[in-house]
């Protein structure tokens, strides 16, 4: 069985990315901090959004010392709160001059019932809400930084999510699997109606599944849940394998005429229904500008 693990081979390419400088969130750990140690290599200036700086500090080292780049830094910044993300932004937007590959990574995963710090129920205030608001106070940077690229991490997880646009803090009832599939869902139909908004501006949106990866993301499964996790564990990706997808995604040069797509094991993938209803992308995307207080026309 462990002879599967190994068919999932590290994409290659030899493109690189610099004067380039990439934003990810959630670098500190798991795929992230791969994508980070692979795009440093490749040249580009690699700031760590995170929101343990202890954990930052040991992944910045970690970082540098895989890549030999020293232009790597790591900020503070916390998804669930919309005044860290904006203090985040504001000191981006006044300290950067571009950003040409935004990765939103970070995420949350099936965690018990919370809020953030804005009441919006964990995993679709992280995975989504965060991301979402991010993107748009860093977007006329990014613009400016054209082409430029965004890459969104969902999950093959979105496949049995439904937007549940009347409760979507899931404050009537809480499922923490439904609540997790609807936030990666969510990210899908971000990426679908992005790519309209960005139609003709240089900037393109990419959303993938990276495989089901041995992360910290699974220390909120219950035991059952554990248990077969562990079971399957010879089929699942190392986060270096998890991380390729996202990299192919952020550097791949035949994807530069694409925009709006789903991917999975670095090729262009197959979407659930739901992920392409347009009128539910819509209708999210004015909900959660309105729960975020921003006009993003």
């Amino acid at each position: 069985m462990q002879g599967l693990r190994n068919y999932f081979k590290p994409w290659s390419s030899s493109a690189k990315l610099d004067g380039k400088t990439v934003l990810i969130t959630g670098a500190n750990t798991g795929i992230g901090k791969e994508t980070a140690i692979d795009l440093a290599k490749r040249g580009a200036r690699i700031i760590m959004a995170c929101r343990d700086m202890e954990k930052a500090d040991g992944a910045l080292k970690e970082v540098i010392e895989a890549s030999g780049n020293q232009d790597v830094v790591t900020k503070k910044l916390d998804l669930a709160d919309t005044k860290s993300i904006r203090e985040f932004a504001q000191m981006i937007n006044s300290e950067e001059k571009q950003v040409n590959i935004l990765i939103n990574n970070a995420g949350v995963m099936v965690c018990p019932y919370g809020k953030t710090a804005d009441g919006f129920e964990m995993q679709i205030g992280v995975n989504h809400m965060g991301h979402f608001l991010l993107t748009f106070l860093l977007m006329d940077l990014i613009k400016k930084s054209s082409p430029a690229r965004i890459v969104n991490v969902s999950s093959m997880a979105h496949k049995w999510g439904t937007i549940n646009i009347d409760d979507i803090n899931s404050e009537k009832s809480y499922d923490k699997s439904k609540a997790y599939s609807q936030s990666k869902l969510a990210n899908v139909l971000f990426t679908r109606c992005l790519a309209k908004h960005l139609d003709g501006t240089g900037v393109t949106v990419y959303v993938l599944h990276p495989g089901v990866v041995q992360t910290e993301l699974w220390r909120h499964l219950n035991r059952a849940q554990q248990g077969v996790m562990w079971m399957v564990k010879p089929f699942t990706k190392t986060s270096v394998q998890g991380a390729q997808t996202t990299i192919y995604c952020a550097v791949a040069p035949e994807l530069e005429t694409e925009s709006g797509k789903y991917y999975s094991d670095c090729a262009p993938a197959s979407c659930s229904n739901a992920a392409m209803d347009d009128d539910m992308a819509k209708r999210l995307w004015d909900l959660s500008c309105k729960m975020l207080n921003i006009t993003w026309d």
